[in-house]
């Protein structure tokens, strides 16, 4: 099916009620993996991270990795979940091809955590309640190399190669219970949630969590009902979506898909799909199995898990300041509304604003410049923000030069791009293209004499007591100096020269 065989997205809703399922997967920033004690490092040499038990070979034994278990239940007490008190692994038997084992060391009926929920904000302010099913310790897969074919994917390439590096690497994967009633805006909740999870998992500290990475990856499942039905719809389940924007695109393009098969008479197929960043669009991958067809059982080789209770309440009371509660704060300290506050977050510039509050800027500063200038210039350029070359530190120090007087914001500017052009720090830029501002009196005062006699009229308007007019003739003056005079001192100047007080 291709995007033009759609149905529009405001008919698909008309005639069905979108229900979601969303499961991501978390890759823990542990030094080694889950069962063994194999480096985590990326970018080592194909298959030299890897030792008998993560390469599944005969007699070797698997130990659970202490701050892998640890990671878990922070990220199920900052979920709201319940700890299990006891939990064990499961052998999940499927025949993956870069999976040594050819099983994954997984949990299935027996989570770490469980029965939580997380609340999301959307753009217009609204809060979205995800309830959350599971949280659950388990093991990344090996990497598949296809090669000979056009698009990097099985289809077409005559052989593929296996790097078991990351074999092994802790992963957490949390899923949520029927995402319901979100109706139209099901695409945006599912953005939301997956922004607010990937926030908390960063702040938790226990994984960078970049999706670009595949640091963390989202599967998309949804289906769709008839309005007034209650029984949910047959699913597809779009695998490994790696950003929030395609995470909106992948649901809104299944949604429109579902509702064309199924208004034309057609019969979902239960089936992974993968999507497709060039157009949005999502194709068949193979059929989606059930739970039994996985034929779990208990792992042997590995002994239950029962956290301490004293050890999770210490966790629990360690936890730093969530994402939510984070901004709320700062929105109270900054004076700053919902609307502004979701801009920050849009733009990605709540960490570097902070960051540069950190360097010494003071909290408006640092969002005017970020938000302001900056974000101009990635919006220009097609970058993300944080890549552009620019630190914290320079604009703090930017901002640091308006509030001493030496620059101004016309100024400041030229400083920005100077610093983005690769120029060196700020005061070197400034040195280099004599950006400081003119306070002397004698410059100042000449421009301004200039100024008067240029503009008699205007000057005659201020004598006569119209002070508004003043701006022309501080316009004046700015153009004369290059916009590098003290505005304020100009202003004292023209009064005074012109007797007015």
């Amino acid at each position: 099916m291709t995007v033009t065989d759609l149905l529009s997205y405001d008919d698909a809703l008309t005639a069905f009620d979108p229900v979601m399922g969303l499961e991501v997967h978390v890759e823990l920033g542990t030094a080694t993996k889950m069962f063994c004690g194999c480096s985590t490092e990326l970018g080592a040499e194909p298959n030299s991270q890897t030792c008998p038990t993560c390469l599944g070979l005969p007699g070797s034994l698997p130990v659970v990795n202490a701050i892998g278990v640890e990671s878990a239940i922070k990220i199920g007490l900052a979920l709201n979940c319940e700890i299990a008190q006891w939990c064990r692994f499961a052998r999940k038997n499927y025949f993956y091809p870069d999976m040594p084992k050819n099983f994954q060391t997984s949990q299935y009926d027996e989570p770490i955590a469980f029965d939580g929920y997380l609340d999301v904000q959307l753009e217009d302010g609204e809060v979205f309640r995800v309830q959350i099913e599971r949280a659950h310790m388990e093991e990344d897969t090996g990497k598949s190399l296809h090669v000979g074919g056009a698009t990097g994917r099985i289809h077409g390439a005559s052989h593929s190669l296996l790097d078991y590096n990351r074999a092994g690497i802790p992963l957490i994967e949390i899923v949520t219970k029927p995402i319901e009633g979100a109706g139209a805006r099901a695409p945006e909740v599912a953005k939301a949630y997956v922004a607010e999870l990937r926030e908390l998992i960063k702040a938790l500290g226990v994984s960078e969590a970049r999706m670009e990475q595949g640091q963390m990856r989202c599967d998309v499942n949804l289906s769709l009902r008839p309005h007034g039905r209650e029984k949910f719809g047959t699913r597809s389940e779009t695998k490994n979506v790696n950003s929030l924007r395609s995470v909106e695109r992948a649901a809104r393009f299944e949604i429109q898909r579902h509702a064309a098969v199924l208004s034309s008479g057609g019969t979902i197929v239960q089936e992974t799909r993968h999507f497709h960043e060039e157009d949005g669009s999502t194709t068949a991958g193979r059929i989606k199995e059930e739970a039994e067809d996985y034929r779990y059982f208990p792992e042997p080789d590995l002994v239950p898990v029962a956290p301490a209770r004293d050890w999770v309440e210490e966790l629990r009371s360690g936890l730093p300041e969530l994402p939510r509660l984070r901004r709320k704060r700062l929105q109270e300290d900054w004076g700053i509304g919902d609307h502004e506050m979701q801009s920050v977050l849009n733009a990605g510039a709540l960490d570097l604003i902070l960051a540069t509050i950190d360097q010494g800027a003071d909290a408006a500063s640092a969002r005017k410049w970020w938000m302001g200038e900056l974000a101009r210039h990635a919006n220009e350029t097609g970058a993300e923000l944080a890549a552009l070359p620019i630190t914290p530190a320079q604009v703090a120090r930017v901002a640091a030069l308006v509030a001493a007087g030496d620059l101004n914001d016309k100024l400041a500017r030229q400083v920005i791009e100077g610093v983005l052009a690769g120029e060196g720090e700020p005061d070197a830029v400034v040195d280099g293209r004599g950006l400081k501002v003119v306070s002397d009196d004698g410059a100042l005062g000449a421009a301004v004499d200039q100024a008067i006699e240029s503009n008699a009229a205007i000057a005659d308007k201020i004598r006569g007591g119209n002070l508004a007019a003043a701006g022309a003739l501080i316009g004046a003056v700015m153009k004369l100096t290059r916009g590098q005079a003290d505005a304020k001192r100009v202003r004292e100047l023209v009064l005074e020269k012109l007797g007015v007080q």
